[in-house]
């Protein structure tokens, strides 16, 4: 263990105890008398009120009311929080608006030196979005959309929520419960069941435009609700095996709703299993040119009547 790891351990370890011993400390960590004297003189020069007690049967103890000290982190540590924190740059997440005073006490933390290796990670490294020409010049703003931090606040609260979405020429709402909120190709998404349809939906946080805590009283357990879910799962009235070619066209561009699984150990093989809701139009159509959109290297194994005409009818377009 390396130093600075090994006295962060220490003074969790010590804080954490009433009283203490030196050679309690040399047994814990496996090190010499001379080197947990001057890890625990070390500590104690960072801040941390420790009080000797002679004698016999002496020892340390933190004195009361004492707050742990600021803690310390490995080089690699450093490196990996602001690698981390440089990819989030450009990404449009919630609660990174205080950005530069974020990374202020970041660095306020560290080493002189761990800095200069910080600055020369920030000129060497460039993630997507960045222009390379510039690298202070990004496609888009990091602020998120505005109503995300909202959501995630009322969402911590409570999973039942009334939402808004802006539809069109007009705004509907809807009664959900809150399954997942997530973040792909640079959109975040709400999948959630209506407590109405009694089905799961998907909506776009763009289109959002007020979220508030639906009524305790017009809810459905959260037991039913996955027993709901769970039946709703069971009924598949698609499946699509997928060849190379296909798998490349679905990482392109493929609905929020639907996932792959891989049937080959080098993913050159897929099958999509999964519900399409014939009775919307609107489902209906949007799978229609998706299947066209990926191209010959599929196999149709169960396809609904109503997909299988509107599939026919496109073609029947190019090949009269």
């Amino acid at each position: 263990m390396k130093k600075v790891e090994r006295i962060n351990t220490i003074m969790r370890y010590i804080n954490n105890r009433a009283k203490f011993t030196i050679s309690e400390v040399m047994q814990e960590f496996n090190i010499s008398r001379s080197t947990a004297l001057r890890d625990i003189r070390e500590i104690e020069e960072m801040g941390m009120p420790l009080v000797a007690e002679v004698g016999r049967d002496g020892g340390y103890f933190v004195m009361s009311n004492s707050v742990l000290p600021t803690v310390r982190f490995t080089d690699n540590e450093i490196k990996a929080l602001f690698i981390a924190f440089m990819a989030t740059r450009n990404k449009q997440l919630p609660y990174l608006k205080s950005r530069q005073s974020l990374a202020e006490k970041l660095l306020g933390l560290i080493s002189e030196n761990q800095q200069d290796d910080l600055v020369l990670l920030n000129q060497i490294l460039l993630f997507e979005g960045t222009n390379p020409k510039n690298p202070d010049l990004l496609d888009l703003s990091d602020l998120p959309q505005p109503m995300l931090e909202r959501l995630i606040e009322i969402l911590l609260l409570d999973r039942f929520l009334l939402i808004t979405i802006k539809e069109e020429q007009e705004s509907l709402s809807y009664p959900i419960y809150l399954l997942h909120l997530y973040h792909d190709k640079g959109l975040w998404s709400i999948e959630g069941f209506d407590l109405l349809d009694e089905k799961k939906k998907i909506f776009s946080v763009d289109d959002l435009i007020d979220v508030i805590i639906y009524p305790t009283k017009k809810r459905l357990s959260r037991k039913k609700i996955l027993e709901k879910i769970s039946k709703q799962d069971e009924i598949i009235n698609l499946v699509i095996e997928l060849g190379p070619k296909a798998i490349a066209q679905f990482k392109k561009y493929h609905p929020l709703m639907l996932s792959i699984s891989y049937t080959s150990p080098y993913q050159t093989t897929a099958i999509l299993k999964t519900f399409i809701n014939v009775d919307n139009p609107g489902e209906s159509n949007e799978i229609t040119n998706w299947i066209l959109f990926l191209g010959e290297d599929i196999k149709l194994k169960d396809v609904p009547e109503k997909i299988m005409k509107g599939l026919q009818e496109r073609l029947n377009l190019f090949c009269p």
